[in-house]
């Protein structure tokens, strides 16, 4: 084992920012500098109670994306020196070429047949956990699990020596960009397979501003694209790195959750036609095996399903903007195709934790998505069929869940952005069900949103309303599904405008604004019917504040809300989930119960409302922005 020692300077990493419960996500040129990963392995580990460290079994895995395989192990440039190294000097290699050599960049060197050798690259994850005492790794095949399928492993899978996973290291920026001048991102998983707690958290950063050393071992790389263990001696004696299927756990888990059965009798029907686009992230790992080998799909139906480091150069964030060649397939391009477009398509984000639901011709927001897989899982999904437990949703997702909750006599929570406030719910047995607007839903099967597990969702659905009209009938379509729902439980008429990129400091102005704003509900009032006299009155503001009911835990400054007499909210909030700048997310809602008023194009129903948040915000003056960058 070799011990280097580093900078506080050099090794911070955040920028001043605190690693949320999403994880670090920097730019990859950020996460190539010298001891920059590292500094953030090291400062978890040592944030880690010993019993989680030493001795345990980690799952190091990701989305695949450029820089990945890197971070999972070292890879090592060797150059043999006639002389001793000495640091901040430029000398010649053996191999002709000129090394400039500083601190951080000469980790160690060694005497070799009278030589030094210097060994320089990255000391990355695997080399680290044996260098602080873990006991084995497991890695997904090629390095690829997605987010859900990592909580799976951690709460499901067995080694073959009885191990279980107490954690995890997952590589992924979610839907943001990848690529060499894209993004990279990192987050640790604990042995509920959810997000590290804030404690958890706040405790790594405080630790990577007074770090002084990280521990590494000297390891032969590991062959991460052949299934199979390989020994080491390591720190503490034995220790295993297993390459596993990245698939065979989760499909197994999906199949305990879900009636396949009928779903195959509905995919494999003339009547019904399906399209799945994984945006060429890690979701490409699991669709031909699930939809295709398991479910029989046409494997033709399968779109950019081969993972890719940089996503193929597209955005792989699921939404109508950024999923172009789903949403043509669809019908909902700008340009109409005499092709028919499939009855059913559905998109994946980078790590498969998000979704997009699409019927032919029709676009289901998530809010809606989460509010109809609630009302209708008890009949369709085996897993449920016992009852739900309560369901949740997120403070910006839209009211529908609630009215559900309502109907259905459930118990119902609101929580903040963060998918730890549902595993809390769900490990003290109070949610079945939630979903966040922001394209993810899930269910206490796992403790983490589950993109492919909102597929099936759907499918299943579908599956059951069309039960008796495979053989003959009119297929119950997906659009019939959500008007049919309008129809029973009225219709939230919702959109969400991103301002990706913002200046940082604009945006922090901005919601200062608004936080001013709402100590005179009269002033707020007088903008409004200033703007659009035909939008009621705001009856009450302000910034949504949780207090956890399991742990006790109060979470501030979660979003700022504007509340109107008819049910309409916006919600203006800082997303943390990018890499650079601030984005602003702008959240307009109308409640609608009428069912002869809930057909309307929700952007011609929530103009003036939206007219009204621009306003109010003074969102140009602020942003400099005339229009958003995404709207969903």
């Amino acid at each position: 084992m070799a011990l280097f020692n580093v900078s506080p300077v050099e090794t911070t990493p955040f920028d001043g920012q605190k690693p949320g419960t999403s994880g670090l996500r920097k730019k990859v040129k950020v996460f190539k500098q010298p001891n920059y990963l590292e500094n953030f392995v090291q400062s978890t580990f040592t944030a880690l109670t010993p019993q989680k460290v030493r001795g345990a079994t980690l799952v190091v895995s990701g989305d695949g994306r450029y820089f990945s395989k890197d971070a999972i192990q070292l890879k090592f440039t060797l150059d043999v020196l006639p002389f001793l190294l000495l640091p901040n000097k430029s000398v010649p290699t053996k191999k002709g070429g000129i090394l400039n050599v500083s601190t951080s960049d000469a980790l160690f060197c060694v005497n070799h047949e009278n030589n030094f050798v210097i060994e320089h690259g990255y000391k990355i994850i695997i080399k680290m956990a044996a260098g602080n005492g873990v006991r084995r790794v497991w890695v997904g095949q090629n390095g690829l699990l997605s987010t859900p399928t990592v909580s799976a492993v951690i709460r499901e899978r067995v080694g073959v020596d009885g191990s279980r996973a107490t954690g995890a290291f997952i590589l992924t920026a979610s839907h943001n960009p990848g690529g060499p001048n894209e993004d990279f991102g990192i987050k640790y998983n604990m042995e509920s397979g959810g997000p590290a707690p804030e404690g958890i958290t706040d405790q790594i950063y405080e630790n990577t501003k007074t770090i002084k050393e990280y521990l590494t071992a000297d390891l032969p790389d590991v062959d991460i694209t052949a299934i199979g263990a390989t020994s080491f001696n390591g720190h503490d004696g034995q220790f295993d790195v297993e390459v596993f299927d990245s698939a065979s756990d989760y499909v197994k888990l999906m199949k305990s959750i879900f009636d396949f059965e009928s779903i195959q009798k509905l995919l494999t029907s003339p009547k019904f036609t399906f399209c799945y686009d994984a945006l060429h992230g890690v979701a490409g790992a699991y669709a031909k095996r699930i939809f295709v080998e398991e479910l029989g799909a046409q494997e033709s139906s399968l779109l950019n399903c081969v993972p890719k480091e940089d996503f193929g150069g597209g955005h792989p964030d699921p939404n109508l903007t950024y999923a172009k060649e789903l949403v043509s397939r669809m019908g909902l391009g700008k340009s109409n195709s005499e092709v028919e477009p499939p009855e059913f398509g559905a998109a994946a984000d980078g790590d498969a934790d998000r979704n997009m639901i699409l019927g032919k011709r029709f676009f289901v927001t998530p809010s809606d998505s989460v509010s109809i897989i609630a009302a209708n899982a008890v009949e369709a999904i085996p897993y449920f069929s016992a009852g739900l437990k309560g369901v949740a949703r997120s403070m910006p997702t839209s009211s529908g869940l609630d009215v559900v909750a309502k109907n259905l006599n459930l118990k119902f929570f609101e929580v903040p952005t963060g998918w730890k406030f549902f595993g809390n719910l769900m490990d003290a047995g109070l949610c079945s069900i939630c979903g966040e607007e922001s394209f993810g839903t899930g269910s206490d099967h796992i403790r983490e949103k589950d993109g492919i597990w909102a597929v099936l969702a759907w499918l299943s659905i579908l599956a059951y309303k069309n039960k008796e009209n495979l053989g003959g009938g009119e297929l119950v379509t997906v659009e019939d599904i959500v008007r049919n729902h309008w129809a029973t439980y009225g219709r939230h008429y919702y959109t969400r405008y991103d301002y990706e990129n913002v200046d940082a400091g604009a945006a922090k102005e901005l919601m200062a604004y608004l936080v001013k704003l709402q100590s005179s509900l009269s002033e707020v009032n007088e903008i409004v019917s200033g703007i659009r006299s035909d939008v009621s009155k705001v009856v009450h503001a302000d910034e949504f504040e949780y207090k956890d009911p399991i742990d006790g835990s109060i979470s501030k400054h979660q979003g700022i809300r504007y509340l109107f007499e008819d049910g309409s909210r916006l919600i203006f909030r800082l997303s943390g989930t990018g890499s650079e700048g601030a984005t602003i997310r702008l959240y307009i809602e109308q409640y609608e119960k009428d069912p002869s008023k809930t057909g309307r194009d929700s952007q011609d129903a929530l103009a003036p409302l939206v007219a009204v948040a621009l306003g109010l915000s003074k969102m140009q003056q602020f942003t400099a922005r005339s229009a958003p960058t995404v709207i969903t």
